[in-house]
């Protein structure tokens, strides 16, 4: 298992865009004013003023093009990154609004592939009708000069590294595998992993807002897309539109902080799905309370930790990759049905269901083949604020917190969160209030029960933003755009197209 500091949405079931287990955040330092090519600051004047060459991206209905942004913003002389875009015109009926940028997560979740297999056909018609969907691929992700670490065999043994560990030989068997990511990270991505934080890609997206030719921002960031979304803000609060921050983030929090809370927010999910499996005739965790399902999930990882069971195509399935698999499925209620077939499944010697679930958290395809995801993701979060822990002394120190938090899941996230440790380049983040002063109306959504972004994030967020207002959903899963609630949908389209702001305080089921 390796949750650190990964934020997961699931748009589309299991295996869509987006992204899971903690997040976090850089303290933006002071960026361009400029609005459009001729009002950039001169510095970054050539950047503004590039014009966009659109061509047919074999997806029908959908435009290609790549932009440039500077490596490194302190010094726009000192080369380029080529990112790229993708759109799809508005539709019509009505009046174009302008250009409505779209982030499923991560970070390292690809902007793009949500949008052409999502968000262009998924989002409600007449916010397609009146906007052009837009997406950029982040710096280091996907398209967008990627950054790659391990190979698909190599990737295959770290996701499998016991991250419980039971003795010192384990300890140094799992720092040794977070060691090794990084090493690895560095010699095939070193050139840009200093220039992948939050702070750089909400710099891209101005350039880009520009060279679309719209005055403001519209945005709809979820999860680590809400902290983006809100970087954004905070650096060009005069630029700020129409923007959408589902399942936020809370950028005040340090690292270790935001590990406990999100540990917590898997035990509640958890929780929430225990109590709905001893309900049902065919629940694997028994029938009887939210304890006992709770102790036979453990039994199972202890189990599976002494003893991994086979999975299909020659591979075993063993607790880090079942403790995975749990947790992806936390994400969306929906595959509640998944989740306890794969656990009867895991009692009867057979993992195929709960690697399943691993693979599509992981992006890796049946061939072996892993997306980015996992590696753009340690890059960004690892340069966003300075590590949770410096090893494994203050891990241990931290693990009654961490096991309070979450007696099933409490030990492994807090061993994780270790990820970040031997990380070879310096954080150049903090935590940090933001606010954004002078934006317009900016729209916060939280989900009560939300695992990967609890709701008192939300909260925070929308308390701290000057211009913040909070849409609450009552309910389980991770966002709330899109997943059911006419309460929460038709106040963010109403936002979406003609301005109006939900009032703040609003609570949807």
């Amino acid at each position: 298992m390796d949750t650190s500091r990964l934020l997961r949405t699931f748009a589309i079931g299991i295996g869509a865009a987006g992204l899971l287990v903690s997040g976090c955040s850089g303290s933006p330092s002071p960026g361009p004013s400029g609005a459009t090519g001729a009002a950039a600051p001169e510095r970054l004047s050539s950047y503004y003023a590039q014009k966009l060459s659109w061509r047919d991206c074999g997806v029908e209905g959908f435009a290609c093009t790549t932009m440039k942004a500077p490596r490194d913003y302190d010094r726009p002389d000192g080369g380029d990154v080529e990112l790229a875009v993708s759109r799809k015109k508005a539709t019509g009926p009505g009046e174009r609004i302008g250009s409505l940028l779209v982030n499923p997560g991560g970070p390292g979740g690809s902007a793009i592939g949500y949008l052409q297999g999502y968000a262009a056909l998924g989002y409600p018609a007449p916010v397609r009708a009146r906007y052009d969907m837009v997406a950029i691929d982040p710096r280091g992700v996907a398209r967008s000069e990627p950054v790659e670490c391990l190979t698909g065999k190599e990737m295959d043994a770290y996701t499998q590294v016991d991250q419980t560990p039971d003795d010192e030989a384990e300890i140094q068997k799992l720092s040794g595998a977070f060691e090794k990511f990084a090493q690895g990270c560095e010699k095939r991505s070193g050139e840009i992993l200093p220039y992948v934080s939050t702070a750089d890609t909400a710099r891209d997206m101005d350039i880009l807002r520009s060279l679309l030719g719209d005055e403001k921002l519209h945005y709809v960031g979820a999860s680590y897309g809400t902290f983006l979304g809100a970087t954004y803000a905070d650096l060009f609060p005069e630029r700020v539109g129409r923007l959408v921050l589902d399942g936020a983030m809370d950028p005040s929090l340090k690292a270790v902080d935001m590990n406990r809370d999100q540990t917590a927010g898997f035990e509640g999910a958890f929780q929430s799905f225990a109590a709905d499996c001893v309900e049902q005739p065919d629940c694997p965790l028994g029938t009887t309370s939210t304890a006992d399902a709770a102790a036979r999930l453990k039994q199972l990882f202890a189990e599976l930790d002494a003893k991994p069971i086979p999975a299909g195509d020659d591979r075993k399935l063993g607790e880090p990759l079942a403790t995975t698999g749990v947790i992806a499925a936390m994400y969306d209620e929906a595959a509640w049905p998944q989740l306890r077939e794969a656990l009867t499944g895991a009692q009867h010697s057979d993992g195929s269901g709960l690697l399943s679930l691993a693979d599509s958290y992981y992006e890796r395809d049946p061939s072996g083949t892993y997306a980015n995801l996992m590696f753009a993701n340690a890059a960004v979060n690892c340069l966003d604020l300075p590590p949770a822990f410096d090893g494994p002394a203050a891990v241990k120190k931290a693990l009654p917190d961490f096991e309070k938090a979450s007696p099933v899941f409490g030990r492994g996230f807090a061993w994780a969160a270790l990820n970040c440790a031997s990380w070879p380049t310096e954080p150049t983040g903090a935590p940090h209030r933001t606010e954004a002063k002078g934006a317009d109306p900016i729209v916060v959504v939280g989900t009560t029960r939300d695992p990967a972004t609890p709701y008192t994030w939300s909260q925070s967020l929308a308390e701290q933003l000057s211009s913040g207002t909070l849409l609450t959903y009552d309910g389980d899963g991770h966002t709330a755009y899109g997943r059911g609630s006419d309460c929460v949908d038709t106040a963010i389209n109403t936002y979406l197209l003609e301005g109006t702001p939900p009032t703040d305080g609003k609570k949807c089921t």
